[in-house]
C-alpha cells in the first residue's frame, strides 16, 4: 500500500496548521514586546488549566504573567480576543509538537505497511504498534502531569459556544482523525473513515479517563482492551 497516496499525510498537515496560525490581538512591533505579548497568553493558560476559561481576566492574566495591567489590554482590548489568541498559541505548539512526534512515527507506519503487502498477517503488527503508541502517549502525559490535555478540554468547551474558535478547533481535531485514518488503512480497513472516527473517539475516551480517573484509579489495561477489541474487528481478527 502506498501511504503517500492513501491519504493527506497527517505530518504535512500539523505542519501546515502550525505555520498558518492566526492571532487576533494586536501585533508586537518588537522583538521584546512580542516576547510580552507571548507571556501573558501563556499566563492565561495556566489560568484556564488551573481555574478554567472563568478565571481569564485581564487583571488576573497580568498578575499571572507578572506585567502591568495595561500590557494586558494593550495587546488585548476584548478579553475574547486574550482567549482566542492563547487557544490559538496552544494549537501551533500542539500542533508542531504532532508534526515531530508523527514523523518518527510515519517510517514505522511504512515499513508494517510494506511487510503487509508481502504478508497480509503482518496487519497483526501494526494493530499492536498503534495500541502501544497510544498506551505510551497517554502514560507520558499522565506521569508528566501534562495540562495539554486539558487546554483541549477547555479548547473544545469553549468553540461549542463562540463560532470564531470552531474553525482553528476542528482544523486541530482533524489532525487526530488524518493520523487514525492513514493507521486504518494501513491495516487493511474496509471502511477506514468510518473506523477512524471510531479509533478517534476511542483515543480521547481514552485521554479523558486519564484525566478523570487520574493516576491511581486508571485502569490502564482496560482502557488497552478497549482499543484491542476495536482494532481486532477492523482487520478481522
Amino acid at each position: 500500500m502506498n501511504l503517500s497516496s492513501a491519504v493527506e499525510c497527517p505530518v504535512r498537515l500539523a505542519g501546515e496548521l502550525a505555520e498558518s496560525v492566526q492571532y487576533r490581538g494586536r501585533k508586537a512591533s518588537r522583538q521584546g514586546s512580542e516576547q510580552r505579548r507571548l507571556s501573558i497568553l501563556e499566563a492565561a493558560l495556566r489560568i484556564i488549566v488551573r481555574e478554567g476559561l472563568r478565571g481569564v481576566r485581564h487583571r488576573a492574566v497580568a498578575a499571572e504573567a507578572d506585567v502591568p495591567l495595561s500590557a494586558t489590554t494593550y495587546y488585548f482590548n476584548d478579553i475574547q480576543d486574550l482567549i482566542a489568541d492563547s487557544f490559538a498559541l496552544f494549537v501551533k505548539r500542539s500542533s508542531a509538537s504532532l508534526a515531530a512526534l508523527w514523523a518518527g512515527m510515519d517510517e514505522d507506519f511504512r515499513r508494517i505497511a510494506a511487510a503487509i503487502e508481502q504478508d497480509p498477517g503482518a496487519r497483526r503488527e501494526l494493530v499492536t504498534h498503534f495500541i502501544d503508541l497510544a498506551v505510551a502517549h497517554v502514560q507520558a502525559k499522565m506521569r508528566a502531569r501534562d495540562d495539554e490535555l486539558l487546554m483541549e478540554l477547555a479548547f473544545r468547551q469553549e468553540a461549542l459556544t463562540n463560532p470564531q474558535l470552531r474553525p482553528l478547533f476542528l482544523a486541530h481535531q482533524q489532525l487526530r482523525f488524518r493520523f487514525a485514518e492513514r493507521a486504518v488503512r494501513a491495516m487493511g480497513s474496509r471502511a477506514p473513515v468510518e473506523d477512524a472516527q471510531v479509533l478517534t473517539t476511542l483515543v480521547l475516551r481514552m485521554e479523558y479517563h486519564a484525566i478523570v480517573d487520574g493516576v491511581e484509579d486508571f485502569d490502564l489495561e482496560a482502557q488497552r482492551a478497549v482499543l484491542q477489541r476495536f482494532l481486532d474487528l477492523v482487520v478481522g481478527a
